[in-house]
């Protein structure tokens, strides 16, 4: 018998055996809590991405609006006057 059966003979046992093992009643606890902080971890991380989202946004604009880069710049030089 290999390794892959001997495993799926045993999962088949679980399976097939009665009421699945309790677990502990401080598992139930515990896990609540951490899901609870990586919840919030995600929410302050999301709201984190958001506010500088609209910050790099806000700042575009207002470098956009001061530099003006769709203006053509004004000609430093003078067109050559030939016909005096």
């Amino acid at each position: 018998m290999n390794h892959y059966d001997r495993k799926a003979s045993e999962v088949r046992q679980l399976l097939d055996g009665g009421t699945p093992p309790s677990a502990p009643p401080e598992l139930y606890e515990e896990a609540v809590r951490r899901g609870g902080r990586m919840l919030r971890r995600r929410r302050a991380l999301r709201r984190l991405l958001w506010l500088m989202l609209l910050v790099a946004a806000i700042a575009f604009v207002v470098w956009a609006s001061v530099e003006q880069p769709w203006v053509e710049p004004p000609s430093e030089t003078t067109p050559p006057l030939t016909r005096w």
